[in-house]
């Protein structure tokens, strides 16, 4: 359909308000919500992973991007509210305690955002009893963890092991990445993937979850 073409191009250049009044339209003329939601702003938001991938688009365009697709869930949100759409998954991000990096981790949370999941940003310089706290009470299907220094890797070792003695790893897929971190690294701590960018982040989040880690 024509109007949900003009939604997904309208966030590849990154135009909110344009974003945000092809969302109404569609509402008002009838589209399901779920419709808008994916084959518009999803399919946008696709669309400007590739192309961050293929390196046709950077950072800030992914940024203006994200804001174009904010305004559009914005007009979406509050009708998933008041029925049963329900997000793809829950996933914790942020960057382990002693690091106050967090441009990778952003857009990390803007990308899985446009594959349909319900981020939880945790920030930056986050302590593992907090890691913990936030799996124990939202209950995600994601843990992702970042760091940009070597000395504020083994952060992540830690809120696994405390995840793993306290019985909550079942059902969580753990994800870690950042400049230093590899995937022989993640093998090491126990980690159930690693991604090296965003768009390789949600990849490998959709293959996690369909392979049921």
């Amino acid at each position: 359909m024509e109007i949900l073409a003009s939604l997904a191009d309208s966030l590849i250049r990154g135009q909110a308000d344009e974003a945000s009044l092809l969302t109404t339209r569609g509402i008002k003329e009838g589209l399901e919500p779920l419709e808008v939601l994916n084959k518009g702003l999803i399919a946008g938001m696709d669309v400007v992973g590739q192309k961050f991938r293929d390196g046709e688009l950077y950072v800030p365009d992914v940024l203006v991007a994200a804001r174009a697709m904010r305004a559009g869930m914005d007009i979406l949100r509050p009708l998933f509210a008041k029925g049963d759409v329900r997000p793809v998954g829950k996933v914790i991000l942020g960057t382990v305690q002693g690091d106050l990096h967090d441009i990778g981790k952003n857009l990390v949370g803007i990308m899985l955002e446009g594959a349909g999941f319900q981020v939880i940003d945790m920030g930056t310089d986050v302590a593992p009893e907090k890691f913990i706290s936030a799996v124990r009470d939202h209950q995600p299907r994601v843990l992702g963890m970042s760091a940009l220094l070597t000395v504020t890797m083994m952060g992540m070792k830690t809120v696994l092991d405390a995840m793993d003695s306290q019985g909550l790893r079942k059902g969580v897929v753990a994800l870690v990445g950042g400049a230093p971190v590899t995937q022989r690294f993640a093998d090491e701590i126990g980690a159930d993937g690693y991604a090296h960018d965003a768009v390789s982040a949600v990849s490998k989040v959709k293959e996690l979850l369909k392979a049921g880690r």
